[in-house]
């Protein structure tokens, strides 16, 4: 007999929403008037964007994996949990990378917890999959997972990238975060299809 996923669901989007209430309280508002100041301002509020879009990333495509998944235990809440620590951080790295102007170390280590972001998340998805079988419904959505398997290694690029250029760093990181910004449409075309096929 599975787990309930309503707790796991409810307690995930109440951390996430947390994690963007505090990005935009650690925004940074320019101290003038003037268009000027805003430009002043312009690592914090591209790094604010950018954060909010990854973790909106996160929520949406966490919510399409449970979608799918049939149930949960407790490798699957612990798996789900260190998920969540990695988006907790995201904030914190925001402000510290926007603070710094983009310098190496804060860049690296904002580049760091989306490496580990997107590992987590895998490790999420392999521990469903794990749990539902390998003819489940996750499975047959994503099947070989070449996008999120190609996923991680570009994210240790953009780690790597960081101690010699935090522009070409970010460049990947924003290129990632267009690759992965509409929901995930391999989840949304099966539960679509399966739905076309209910008597």
């Amino acid at each position: 007999m599975s787990i309930s996923k309503n707790r796991l669901e409810s307690f995930s989007d109440g951390v996430i929403s947390v994690s963007l209430t505090l990005m935009l309280f650690q925004l940074q508002v320019p101290e003038g008037f003037s268009l000027k100041d805003i430009l002043n301002n312009a690592y914090n509020f591209f790094g604010y964007v950018l954060s909010f879009v990854y973790v909106g990333i996160y929520w949406n495509n966490h919510h399409h994996l449970f979608q799918v998944a049939r149930g949960i235990n407790g490798k699957i809440m612990w798996a789900n949990l260190h998920l969540l620590f990695w988006l907790s951080m995201i904030p914190f790295t925001t402000t510290w990378t926007g603070k710094s102007g983009f310098a190496e170390a804060p860049t690296a280590m904002y580049a760091f917890v989306l490496f580990m972001c997107a590992v987590s998340y895998a490790l999420l998805t392999k521990l469903i999959i794990n749990y539902d079988g390998e003819h489940s419904a996750l499975r047959q959505a994503i099947g070989n997972d070449l996008k999120g398997k190609l996923s991680i290694p570009i994210y240790a690029l953009a780690i790597l990238a960081s101690f010699f250029s935090s522009v070409a760093s970010f460049f990947i990181l924003t290129l990632m975060a267009g690759v992965w910004f509409a929901p995930d449409s391999r989840i949304e075309k099966y539960l679509l299809g399966n739905k076309t096929h209910e008597p």
